[in-house]
């Protein structure tokens, strides 16, 4: 007998048995990367984010489970629905609280239904936990189930009465380049030339670039680094949901699994793009300055993820969502999968035919974007 435990938080599941299920050393799927989202108030209830992880137990051991959330809002989540609970509430219903199969604030790619390594097990697991998701949406009478930002692996557990929905991401890809001049080399005349001219007038700045690890930094130099992370939402109106804590926690635990481009002027801390990595990819995730440099920008969250990529041999660098300026600098459109479970049958059908236009949409846009590859012919994948 297979039994499905919900839990209220993710230390309630022991990490050795989390990290075991997953496929691959994804870091925002670690039992360390959550648990610190928990442990130091960046996932809480009156944030709309109550932990509600999904485990699948064989004679009391863990052999499935995937990070499953109650959400009383749409914050964080990066894939927007927005208009559909605006809709249901229109009609008199109540599309919140919902629940949430992702990793907070984190819209990247990556393994959602942690079932183990064995491939005969593996897919049948998967379908359970997608069927107790379903089934908890009902018992606790919620709207809807969503899943965001699949790995491949995972799609295909998801069945019919799941709404599928995706997205473009820009990510750079290595194509065994030796240095960052042979990634330069790839790229056509004019997106080589204005990347150089770019990063010559960063240093004529005459600030110092660096790439840290996050073990590498002191106590006081994380302080900084999260002041700068905050002040990029205060000047844009909105809430920093990452604490201070939670920066430090990542020093102590996470160590060089976290790393910084850093840019000082007289030794202080002026700019940061934090990024972390697993075995293969690099993923940008935040940025930071308090001086206003142009080009400042690309140079931390990109060119130097781009170099430290080529350096450590890693086959992809994701720098983050949105942003159609990254195609210019290398980055190419990727698609991003996430499958949606609406409970009333109405309401899904009308969202069912809203999304087929929608992606009528998204694929022309995406056969547009790879009409202006960067690269020279023949270079590119």
């Amino acid at each position: 007998m297979i039994e499905a435990r919900f839990h209220d938080s993710i230390d309630d599941i022991p990490a050795a048995a989390w990290d075991t299920l997953r496929p691959n050393d994804n870091p925002f799927l670690s039992h360390a990367f959550l648990a610190g989202l928990e442990r130091t108030g960046c996932v809480r209830p009156e944030w709309g984010w109550q932990a509600h992880h999904l485990g699948l137990y064989r004679n009391g051991a863990l052999i499935a489970a995937a990070p499953v959330y109650i959400k009383g809002n749409s914050h964080g989540e990066f894939v927007f629905d927005w208009s559909w609970a605006s809709a249901w509430e229109r009609a008199g219903g109540q599309y919140y609280p919902k629940l949430l199969n992702a990793v907070p604030y984190s819209p990247v790619t990556g393994p959602r239904l942690l079932a183990g390594a064995d491939a005969t097990e593996a897919h049948a697991l998967q379908e359970l936990l997608v069927e107790a998701m379903q089934q908890q949406a009902h018992r606790l009478q919620l709207s809807s189930v969503h899943a965001n930002f699949l790995s491949d692996a995972d799609v295909s557990a998801f069945n019919d009465t799941w709404m599928a929905r995706s997205d473009v991401q820009f990510h750079w890809q290595n194509q065994g380049y030796a240095d960052f001049d042979a990634f330069l080399a790839a790229l056509n005349h004019k997106k080589r030339k204005n990347i150089r001219h770019e990063r010559k007038r960063v240093a004529a700045h005459g600030v110092r670039i660096d790439m840290v690890g996050g073990a590498e930094l002191s106590a006081r130099d994380w302080r900084r680094v999260h002041a700068l992370y905050t002040s990029t939402f205060d000047a844009k109106g909105n809430h920093p949901a990452l604490t201070e804590a939670f920066f430090q926690y990542l020093r102590k635990e996470l160590g060089n699994s976290v790393q910084l481009a850093l840019a000082y002027h007289d030794d202080e801390i002026v700019a940061m793009a934090l990024m972390l990595r697993s075995a293969s990819t690099l993923y940008g995730r935040y940025w930071g300055a308090s001086v206003d440099l142009p080009d400042l920008h690309f140079e931390l969250c990109y060119y130097q993820g781009i170099e430290y990529a080529i350096s450590q041999g890693l086959q992809r660098f994701e720098p983050g969502a949105q942003g159609e300026h990254k195609l210019a600098r290398g980055f190419l459109p990727v698609r991003t999968h996430s499958r949606h479970y609406l409970v009333n049958k109405d309401f899904r059908a009308a969202v069912s035919r809203a999304l087929a236009h929608e992606r009528e949409d998204m694929d022309a846009y995406a056969k547009e974007l790879l009409g202006h590859s960067p690269y020279a012919k023949g270079c590119s994948d």
